[in-house]
């Protein structure tokens, strides 16, 4: 049974109040997009379900991550940009100390049937970590990743220049509450920036954005990331991943980031300790 009082905002009067869960290993007092991207995630899908809309489902969520959001109270705002038989658009806001400091539009599509034509499809999709190593679970706990090495929990095993993948499972956005597998996984795609920009000298480039496309709900609240690409110069770089969970494919996801090397995330400095990070990252 989830423990609701493992989350990352507490409610406060209108608002939200960060908990401690919510803070960046970038520092500064400064949140992390996984808490972000779950509270703007989760203002798209209360305002479509108030909209009578639960046919739908969120097919695209694109977070623009504009401004520090620091470990100060919360808001956030929604608005219907477009609804009609097939389709929600909605925009969602954070704001702190009454300014935006992210946001994120979502698109929920209407479920038909596939159509006849064969289409191609890759055939090298990636695989959950065994059950040896991490069993199922929808408890929230540490990530575990994969990379040059076999999948574990302790980050340091990782800093290296190979194929990143990560296995996480959902953490509340409020206390109190049981998050959607869509909070989830709208969460965790901001991690795709910690799976494609991770490589021998630690995470040295922060995310700007993320996008999630997806083409149906997570089963349950347990979510697979893979790096299937990283492309940067000049700073500026670029990730793809894939986005599975215990059923199969879900969709994908990207990034873009810029070079931060003067506050790179270095989980080498102290391998022994890292298993301890944050869930959130």
């Amino acid at each position: 049974m989830t423990d609701h009082s493992f989350a990352f905002f507490r409610r406060a009067g209108d608002g939200f109040e960060p908990t401690p869960m919510a803070q960046s290993m970038w520092g500064g007092g400064q949140l992390h997009g996984v808490a972000i991207g779950g509270l703007l995630a989760r203002a798209a899908e209360e305002t479509v379900l108030a909209e009578g809309r639960s046919d739908l489902v969120p097919a695209r969520f694109h977070v623009d991550l504009f401004r520090p959001a620091r470990m100060l109270p919360t808001t956030t705002t929604a608005a219907v940009v477009r609804i009609s038989p097939r389709l929600a658009l909605v925009d969602t806001m954070v704001l702190q100390e009454d300014r935006p400091v992210a946001r994120a539009t979502t698109s929920f599509l209407l479920p038909t049937e596939e159509p006849p034509g064969r289409v191609w499809s890759s055939d090298a999709r990636a695989e959950v970590p065994p059950a040896s190593v991490v069993p199922e679970s929808d408890e929230p706990r540490v990530p575990f990743f994969a990379s040059a090495a076999p999948w574990s929990d302790n980050f340091g095993d990782h800093q290296n220049d190979g194929r990143h993948a990560v296995w996480h499972t959902g953490v509340p956005m409020v206390a109190g509450e049981t998050p959607t597998p869509f909070q989830a996984v709208a969460s965790i795609g901001d991690t795709t920036s910690m799976v494609t920009n991770w490589g021998s000298g630690g995470v040295e480039f922060i995310n700007t954005d993320y996008s999630l496309a997806l083409v149906r709900r997570p089963v349950g609240q347990e979510i697979g990331l893979r790096a299937l690409d990283h492309v940067s110069r000049d700073g500026i770089a670029v990730g793809t991943a894939e986005v599975f969970d215990r059923a199969g494919p879900l969709g994908s996801a990207t990034v873009t980031a810029l070079a931060n090397t003067r506050r790179t995330v270095d989980f080498g400095q102290d391998s022994g300790d890292t298993h301890q990070a944050n869930p959130g990252a």
